[in-house]
């Protein structure tokens, strides 16, 4: 199922670089549904849960839903290294000194899983020179995909339809639409939220909140809490496509630029506090 535009081929030829965009995130919408699908099975099924070292939940699903994406990765772009959440978890993390790598989260949103409330994510990032140039976010349960794979050019589908372009809003004069965390709101999100006009706070899970402000139904998502950089790499891309930004901010342990653009590569992989905003 091709995304929108030229048709499907190599997204990229070994050793060559980069090469046609298009098909390349074509062939990453490809890969995110074909793992949807396997995540699917088995959210249709009883769910077996297990507690990995850092606490978090994790799932056949989560692990299923990254080896096929790995599997496909290796054979569209073998030499473009690969961080994926659950290969970091067990070890496996790639020389990434090059500054171009692929960041996969197979599963984001697990406990929106567990609780079935279909908001959860697959998420595929192409990260060049600490930036994400290129992503896929699709939503299995939802059946919708976002996607870009670069600035102008940011889309949604929803299941087989039309592509249609997405694009930030300008802040609305009475309050601004703000999305946090489902499972990690917290006090000083609020704090923070205190020195805005707030018209309306939706809560949602996964990177879907990064694509809300994406296709203009919402207008900031600040997170006061760790994050590490696949759970939001790809809703970043398509953010960015679509004309938003995710900036840091001060606060928490991990140390970062206040005010510059959210970068990625960082040691362990880890975010500082951000906030991500429209326009």
């Amino acid at each position: 199922m091709a995304a929108q535009g030229r048709g499907r081929g190599r997204g990229r030829d070994r050793g060559r670089g980069i090469g046609d965009r298009q098909a390349l995130v074509d062939m990453l919408v490809d890969v995110s549904i074909e793992a949807g699908r396997a995540i699917l099975d088995i959210y249709e099924g009883e769910i077996a849960t297990r507690v990995k070292d850092d606490r978090s939940p994790v799932t056949d699903a989560d692990e299923k839903a990254e080896a096929i994406i790995l599997k496909r990765l290796a054979e569209l772009a073998g030499d473009i290294p690969v961080v994926a959440e659950e290969s970091v978890a067990a070890g496996a993390i790639p020389d990434i000194s090059g500054g171009t790598f692929f960041l996969v989260d197979p599963l984001d949103g697990t406990k929106e899983f567990i609780n079935r409330n279909g908001e959860f994510t697959v998420n595929i990032a192409l990260i060049e020179n600490g930036q994400p140039t290129l992503g896929v976010v699709h939503l299995p349960a939802l059946g919708q995909t976002y996607w870009s794979k670069g600035a102008g050019d940011a889309w949604r589908r929803d299941g087989a339809g039309a592509a249609q372009a997405v694009v930030v809003r300008a802040a609305p004069d009475d309050g601004l639409v703000v999305v946090a965390s489902r499972s990690h709101r917290d006090s000083a999100t609020d704090d923070y939220l205190a020195d805005f006009k707030v018209a309306d706070l939706v809560s949602a899970g996964s990177s879907l909140k990064l694509c809300r402000l994406a296709e203009g139904a919402a207008d900031m998502y600040p997170r006061l809490g760790r994050t590490m950089e696949w759970d939001i790499g790809a809703g970043h891309a398509v953010l960015a496509g679509a004309g938003g930004s995710i900036i840091v901010i001060a606060g928490g342990d991990v140390a970062g630029d206040v005010g510059r653009p959210l970068g990625y590569g960082k040691p362990g992989f880890e975010n500082p506090f951000f906030v991500a905003r429209g326009r």
